[in-house]
């Protein structure tokens, strides 16, 4: 059960180690892009080139849903960032119900422990299956892996890789499961820290903060959904920067060129903005936004 890329891989590894998967379920078909095209899941489209069943309930209360999957006798369910089930679907498979989380929890849970462990400035975060209970992200774990985060790397680029090793994780885990081998542990709630779905208010860059806040701000958010800042009344998604550890000369939000290169003030530092991306084009270097500049004009972020 899932929607979004980071099943992917996951998902592949269940099939390649001969694993039958009779069917999957993920969300319903939404509009997507500027087009607003109805368009289906990384999930459904990944099932559907493997002719796996496809199944996609508007509500869990949905009598013919549950019964389908009853109709399945699952041995167990996967599931991997999707919506909270209840106990009568998250009981029905006989050896339990796994699920994948970006986190080393019992820290960061909620929907957006990846982006949120980068905003935060964490150097390292983690994978964990555990089985569901009632609560979010409260069940016993059945394995952990820890990930190191490097310090200019964007939350893509550890979204991607986190991918990849989850499905490592989940397959150690089918196997514990399988041969019954597994010893849960309970999650401590006392370190327990949450990690909020991220919203559009948490995305604009207020230049008067520091260059390591802003800096981790702007990872945590790329390339996807972009923090923002405005030149003029133009929308400018940065995407990219690199801290200097030179002072700021000038006021927070202002913006020095220098030698071809682009350093927006902070409270304290210059921050380099490596790649943005202007409302309505596409990403982009700084210095090819430099070189479509008019030399004369004097820029700033609001």
């Amino acid at each position: 059960m899932g929607s979004p890329a980071f099943c992917i891989p996951s998902f592949e590894g269940i099939l390649k180690e001969g694993y039958t998967v009779p069917a999957v379920v993920t969300v319903p078909d939404r509009q997507k892009g500027r087009g607003l095209k109805v368009q289906g899941s990384e999930v459904k489209k990944f099932a559907a080139e493997k002719g796996i069943e496809v199944l996609q309930p508007e509500n869990f209360s949905d009598e013919q849903f549950i019964s389908r999957l009853k109709e399945l006798k699952p041995d167990i369910f996967v599931i991997i960032a999707f919506r909270i089930l209840p106990r009568e679907i998250f009981s029905i498979p006989h050896s339990g119900s796994v699920n994948l989380h970006g986190s080393l929890l019992p820290k960061y849970r909620g929907a957006a422990p990846i982006p949120r462990a980068v905003i935060n400035g964490e150097k390292e975060t983690g994978l964990t299956t555990f089985f569901l209970d009632e609560n979010v992200d409260t069940g016993n774990i059945i394995l952990q892996k820890k990930i190191e985060i490097g310090p200019d790397e964007t939350y893509g680029e550890l979204y991607n890789r986190m991918a990849q090793e989850g499905s490592t994780i989940v397959l150690q885990t089918i196997e514990l499961i399988i041969n019954k081998t597994y010893n849960p542990l309970p999650q401590e709630n006392s370190l327990a820290t949450k990690a909020p779905k991220i919203f559009k208010k948490d995305c604009g860059i207020i230049w008067g903060k520091d260059a390591l806040t802003l800096h981790n701000l702007i990872r945590g958010l790329s390339p996807h959904p972009g923090a923002f800042t405005h030149i003029g009344n133009k929308i400018v998604k940065i995407l990219r920067t690199a801290m200097t550890g030179k002072q700021s000369g000038i006021s927070p939000g202002g913006v020095m060129i220098s030698e071809g290169k682009m350093y927006a003030a902070t409270k304290d530092y210059y921050l380099e903005i490596l790649e943005l991306q202007p409302e309505g084009k596409k990403p982009m270097k700084a210095k090819d936004f430099l070189n479509g500049l008019n030399k004369e004009v004097k820029i700033s972020f609001l």
